[in-house]
């Protein structure tokens, strides 16, 4: 398995209305997924409640990662504005080194 990082940004212009009517089911997508998808939460900008979101996800490939993205209810409601996937290779977490 390999780690990525799923940065999110939203549609603002329709970010309040969107959140209100499917963050349940997004939440309930989350949990269903939570074997993959090990965090998740919000971004923000200075002035701006939400700009996007973060997900870190365990998966075999980025096939995977991009078809998680795409069951999201957020993601199917017109949410997302754009969405980038990066492999990422943890090398430091709770004061210690992990690569040596």
């Amino acid at each position: 398995m390999k780690l990525f990082a799923v940065l999110f940004e939203d549609d603002l212009q329709h970010a309040a209305a969107i959140r209100q009517e499917y963050l349940e089911s997004h939440f309930d997508f989350l949990q269903a997924n939570a074997t993959s998808i090990k965090t998740a939460g919000p971004l923000s900008r200075q002035g701006d409640a939400f700009a996007g979101g973060l997900w870190l996800v365990e998966a075999p490939d980025v096939a995977e990662v991009e078809r998680l993205v795409k069951a999201d209810p957020f993601w199917s409601a017109g949410l997302r504005k754009s969405v980038q996937v990066l492999a990422w290779n943890r090398v430091f977490a709770d004061g210690v080194r992990l690569l040596r």
